[in-house]
């Protein structure tokens, strides 16, 4: 499968958007989420390249414009939001 996901000049998954830096974060193949450092981090370590492991083959990116209750699956991070903040 071949993806276009958002990456910073160095060629790292992006934390934000191009457009507006909205913050973005990483939907894996089992519909499982990943903060931008968790899919940095199992992209380095290669875990992102196997499409028959679903919980980590990363399939999209989206921003979060709203969901104040959105946490990473891996780390239990929250992740931003565009909105949604106090």
């Amino acid at each position: 499968m071949d993806k276009e996901l958002p990456r910073n000049s160095d060629g790292t998954l992006a934390s934000y958007s191009q457009l507006g830096m909205y913050p973005l974060y990483y939907i894996t193949k089992d519909g499982g989420v990943l903060c931008p450092e968790c899919a940095r981090n199992a992209e380095a370590e290669g875990l992102t390249k196997d499409p028959d492991d679903p919980q980590w083959f990363i399939v999209a990116a989206d921003v979060n414009y709203e969901d104040a209750s959105l946490y990473c699956d891996n780390c239990d991070d929250r992740i931003p939001s565009a909105y949604a903040e106090d």
